[in-house]
């Protein structure tokens, strides 16, 4: 059984002297000293090394400047449903947001704060587009494939709506072709001082399942992170298999470095009394719990540190001047 050697007490302080004389303690058993006159200690014991480990959080490399970079990628395949009927995820009610538009503004509402630019890349997929018909599933929503950028989740928003318009729903529900877009630019910028977030709002069954767990696989060693909301009523077993958290991802026998994909399901948000407002806020906070510890794990992976943040602003001081 455990035997009581004996005790002493220091401090933060004193330990940080490192090893030195200051840094060796006389163990004493408060017992043997009371019976003991002769009794001097029950050992000593020496400061070796000392070591100050710093945890830094994810708002310390906001602070010292890293940009989070958002991209909003949304399912134009027709199993969505004709939107001009009610019963489409698409619907464009001009009362209420629709599935889609819920699940953009929630999320793009919070992640914008942390993009000083506000310019989102936004980018369709699996539709027939005008002039001729051709399938896209790396469409730009605004209609310029050269800046894909809109200002703002309001931007964003009103190049969904456009889109409806002009596009025709088609297929097949393909991912890959969206996650290597982010992941061509995320591979440009491995130095820490950018992390981008793929926002993908699908309906469900993914046809390119082997590319997909690929492009996932080959992103998981770059800063990004990926978001998918499935709305509407599918079964969404592959999304889970994608979101990793029970089973790490892999393809071809080749594992994903960390995990970068939070899968959720929209209808589990939807507030019975029909509050859209609690619906996003609990949508949000579900969706964006796991995008700072997939950020901390990327820059620790990579050793790299937060920049240090720059001082407070301090506004110039007017010196009044008074006449007598």
């Amino acid at each position: 059984s455990h035997d009581f050697i004996g005790e002493f007490t220091t401090s933060y302080r004193e330990l940080s002297r490192g090893q030195s004389q200051f840094n060796v303690y006389e163990v004493i058993n408060p017992k043997k000293k009371g019976k003991k006159k002769k009794y001097v200690n029950s050992g000593t014991v020496t400061l070796l090394s000392f070591l100050i480990e710093t945890e830094v959080s994810f708002l310390d490399y906001i602070k010292g400047g890293t940009q989070i970079n958002f991209t909003v990628a949304i399912d134009f395949t027709a199993s969505n449903g004709n939107p001009s009927q009610p019963t489409s995820l698409h619907y464009m009610n001009p009362y209420q947001l629709n599935a889609y538009g819920m699940a953009l503004k929630a999320v793009g509402e919070i992640i914008q704060d942390y993009d000083s630019d506000k310019m989102f890349p936004a980018l369709g997929f699996g539709a027939r587009l005008p002039p001729d018909g051709r399938v896209s599933h790396e469409f730009a929503l605004n209609g310029n494939p050269q800046n894909p950028y809109c200002h703002g989740i309001d931007g964003v928003m009103e190049a969904y709506y456009r889109s409806l318009k002009s596009v025709q729903l088609y297929g097949p529900t393909n991912f890959a072709p969206v996650i290597n877009h982010v992941a061509r630019y995320a591979a440009s910028v491995k130095d820490g001082s950018q992390y981008f977030v793929l926002l993908i709002v699908t309906d469900g069954v993914i046809s390119d399942m082997a590319q997909t767990k690929e492009s996932i696989v080959n992103a998981s060693r770059l800063p990004m992170s990926i978001i998918i909301v499935g709305v509407g009523p599918a079964e969404f077993d592959a999304m889970e298999e994608l979101d990793g958290d029970v089973v790490r991802i892999s393809s071809r026998g080749k594992f994903a470095e960390r995990d970068i994909v939070q899968f959720v399901p929209f209808r589990d948000y939807i507030d019975r009394s029909g509050n859209h407002v609690l619906s996003m806020a609990r949508l949000a906070k579900d969706v964006l719990a796991e995008i700072p510890e997939q950020f901390l794990s990327y820059m620790r992976v990579r050793g790299i540190k937060p920049s240090p943040a720059p001082p407070p602003y301090t506004p110039p001081i007017h010196v009044l001047q008074t006449q007598i």
